[in-house]
């Protein structure tokens, strides 16, 4: 079957994660994704557990691209880069601004050869504003935006999202970007600079808690799993575990009222709306889980979900593997990688009937097509030879 960005070519000189992470989304989505490393390779290939150049954290935001190492601090190499630029769709980088201008591949040299180009730049704390030289990194932004003020239990220290969420947002904000900009230049042939924040990503994230700040004046405060705007909706201690509980209306929230043998509080003056179920969550929580602790996790997942009232275990990533609905969803998946062997890795969570995503193919070796991208660039066998032996490519 097609594939949706088939025949698109994606420059990819990003490391790490947010960078890498769009340019494997737009390689799922068919794009042919050709990493630009340097000698010593993408950081993230010694990450715990490597063997050699190669290392699942690598792997698990690569997959599916070319690889070609050029040395970026040699003319010949820059000129390289250059060359593929220029009949290349899409350029993604994600340096601290200024960095790539310096080596003469910014957006305003390279769009000089290539109208068409969009380049899509992911940094820290974006292209402009006082902060903009300073690097980027996914604690210090959760930090910066606002996100660890959220997060955690009230009173205990600051506490980070548990997932790398403002390096993967600033990845999701700068693919849409370029999706976006994919569709303006199919209109006016024109393409365009996009500029991706981890800070921005993190800020853009909190609509709540800014919603609560800027409607009310108050400053969000940690609430560790609960709602800022709903409840009950937070986890629940039952008599082995936890399990969330999502009864976040009136309908919801009368029906748990029955089940738990209290349709009164349905009338008591602290629970009757939703605002004064939010104003007194922490005495409502108490009050339920006084019911709840009377029996196990699987006991109430079983009344709750008989009475369609929103609900669930909480899993360890051991268990989210081998559950039902996420093998069924093809979430995770078996890939067969040269060093490494066979690994799981995770699918891809954008299903399209007509031009599905390849999330399957495992990462590329380091350098592994460099002669490959060359002589598709029209060097000749001498010419890369020559490279090599200047230690331009590898």
């Amino acid at each position: 079957m097609a594939h949706a960005l088939e025949g698109l070519r994606v420059l990819d000189v990003t490391q790490v994660m947010a960078g890498p992470f769009c340019a494997m989304l737009l390689c799922d989505m068919g794009a042919d994704v050709i990493k630009v490393e340097a000698p010593s390779g993408d950081s993230s290939r010694r990450m715990a557990g490597a063997i050699g150049s190669d290392s699942a954290a690598f792997n698990a935001v690569n997959r599916g691209k070319r690889s070609i190492v050029v040395d970026l601090k040699t003319q010949q190499g820059v000129a390289i880069v250059c060359g593929l630029a220029a009949t290349a769709d899409v350029f993604v980088e994600n340096f601290r601004p200024g960095v790539m201008a310096k080596l003469g591949l910014g957006y305003d040299v390279l769009r000089g050869d290539n109208p068409k180009l969009i380049y899509a730049s992911i940094s820290g704390y974006g292209q402009t504003g006082p902060a903009s030289q300073k690097g980027g990194f996914d604690l210090v932004a959760q930090g910066v935006s606002g996100l660890m003020s959220v997060t955690g239990e009230p009173g205990r220290p600051p506490t980070k999202v548990g997932v790398p969420v403002t390096d993967l947002g600033a990845g999701l904000f700068a693919l849409c970007g370029i999706l976006a900009a994919l569709q303006h230049r199919e209109r006016t042939g024109d393409g365009q600079f996009i500029d991706a924040a981890l800070v921005d990503s993190g800020l853009a994230l909190s609509v709540w808690e800014v919603t609560e700040l800027f409607s009310r004046g108050d400053v969000p405060q940690p609430l560790g799993s609960a709602h800022r705007m709903s409840a009950p909706y937070q986890a629940i201690r039952c008599s082995d575990g936890f399990i969330t509980l999502g009864a976040a209306n009136d309908r919801l929230f009368e029906r748990l009222t029955k089940l738990l043998g209290h349709p009164e509080w349905c009338m008591d003056s602290r629970f009757a709306s939703d605002s004064e179920r939010v104003a007194n969550r922490t005495t409502l929580a108490a009050a339920i889980e006084a019911v709840t602790l009377e029996h196990s996790c699987a006991h109430w997942l079983r009344e709750l979900d008989a009475r369609d009232i929103p609900c669930g275990p909480i899993n360890t990533y051991q268990d989210v593997i081998v559950d039902p609905q996420v093998n069924a969803r093809e979430m995770v998946l078996e890939t067969e990688h040269p060093t490494l062997g066979r690994i799981l890795t995770l699918g891809t969570p954008i299903k399209m009937s007509e031009t599905p995503l390849r999330p399957g193919r495992p990462a590329p070796l380091l350098g592994q097509h460099t002669d490959e991208v060359l002589r598709e660039a029209g060097y000749n066998a001498s010419e890369i030879s020559e490279f090599r032996t200047a230690q331009v490519v590898r």
